[in-house]
């Protein structure tokens, strides 16, 4: 596994500090933080889970389609390399998809199926307290360095200090509170996706390309303006008026 330059990875890490401020977009900045990692680790697709307020995990942020709904199937199986990183607390590092069907028999196959041959796996944590964690795919087999894991794992913290940065926290006393929100919120923001690829003809990625544009372009927050299309798709005539062909 080759990383980028290190003055890429500066940039990135810049630009995803900058995000840490008041009032910040949490889904957008969770999205951001799987698309530069798929880069840095120059890997065809990433995840972001959290665990909701039962312990569960979520989907929470994915680089694309694709592997937002291999994610999601790691969810229905109840087993992977996330679902393993979030119960032991350790990365899952060079999993080859195809010799771990002993591991995973259900998603291991189905990975395969995608077109990924390697999966890193990396926790989300606060001190000793597991939250989530952040899944690498990769479409042939490849070797992760030391120096590889820990520039992925302090992207993985990075997204925790995010996850975490409101300044009402005090030893995770409202973590539960701030997580369920923001699942909320993305369940908010993939109906909307959805309305707009339905009204437009387009695919999920690009309807959601089309709704963070709209929310940057008018410096709004995802999840508001996710939750306008879908409770009144008229008051946001420039996104929800189907163009002509």
């Amino acid at each position: 596994m080759t990383m980028v330059p290190a003055e890429r990875l500066a940039e990135v890490l810049v630009e995803v500090a900058d995000t840490l401020v008041d009032e910040f977009d949490l889904i957008e900045f969770l999205k951001k933080v799987a698309e530069h990692t798929t880069e840095i680790a120059q890997a065809q697709g990433a995840g972001i889970l959290l665990a909701d307020h039962h312990g569960r995990l979520q989907l929470m942020a994915a680089s694309d389609e694709r592997a937002r709904t291999l994610e999601l199937f790691q969810l229905q199986a109840d087993e992977g390399p996330c679902q393993d990183c979030f119960r032991l607390g350790k990365p899952v590092i060079d999993a080859d998809l195809a010799a771990a069907r002993h591991l995973w028999p259900h998603f291991a196959p189905r990975a395969v199926a995608a077109g990924f041959r390697s999966v890193h796996a990396f926790p989300l944590r606060l001190r000793q307290t597991v939250i989530g964690a952040l899944n690498l795919f990769g479409t042939e087999i490849g070797h992760m360095t030391p120096a590889d894991v820990r520039v992925v794992q302090a992207l993985a913290d990075i997204a925790t200090i995010g996850i975490l940065q409101e300044r009402a926290i005090h030893r995770g006393e409202v973590l539960t509170e701030q997580l369920q929100v923001a699942l909320n919120s993305r369940i908010v923001v993939e109906q909307a996706k959805g309305v707009l690829a339905q009204l437009h003809g387009i695919s999920v990625d690009d309807a959601f390309d089309m709704l963070r544009g709209y929310a940057r372009t008018h410096q709004q927050l995802l999840g508001k303006v996710a939750r306008a299309i879908t409770e009144d798709p008229t008051s946001l005539p420039d996104l929800t008026t189907p163009r002509p062909a």
